[in-house]
């Protein structure tokens, strides 16, 4: 699956963001273990579900399916996710879930002291 598979709903990237998100990874089809991170890496990406309070920054992408980035839901946290379940994942009110068109890039420690204040 490629990330700008889909359309309406599902199209979560289109080619312009995916070519920032890749660029990250620097070796397209890995994303570097959990233990090597670092918070200042730039989240240039944010999903988020309309209907419900959870919200996936991705810092990172694989080049397929895998991100790497904060997560914001039960818990504050960094962490890998799929687009594939981002893709098949629902809200509450049956709401897909969307990318925000209007997300500025920010380094993951500025969010985690954000979404901490909140």
């Amino acid at each position: 699956m490629k990330l700008t598979e889909g359309a309406g709903a599902g199209h979560l990237h289109p080619p312009d963001v995916v070519g920032e998100v890749e660029r990250l990874v620097g070796d397209p089809g890995r994303v570097a273990p959990a233990h090597q991170r670092d918070d200042d890496a730039l989240a240039q990406v944010k999903f988020f579900t309309p209907d419900s309070n959870w919200t996936w920054y991705a810092s990172e992408f694989d080049g397929e399916d895998i991100f790497f980035g904060l997560v914001d839901g039960f818990e504050l946290e960094l962490g890998y996710f799929s687009l594939k379940e981002l893709k098949e994942v629902a809200g509450p009110m049956g709401l897909p879930i969307e990318r925000d068109i209007h997300f500025e890039p920010k380094t993951l420690k500025e969010l985690m002291e954000w979404h901490e204040k909140q």
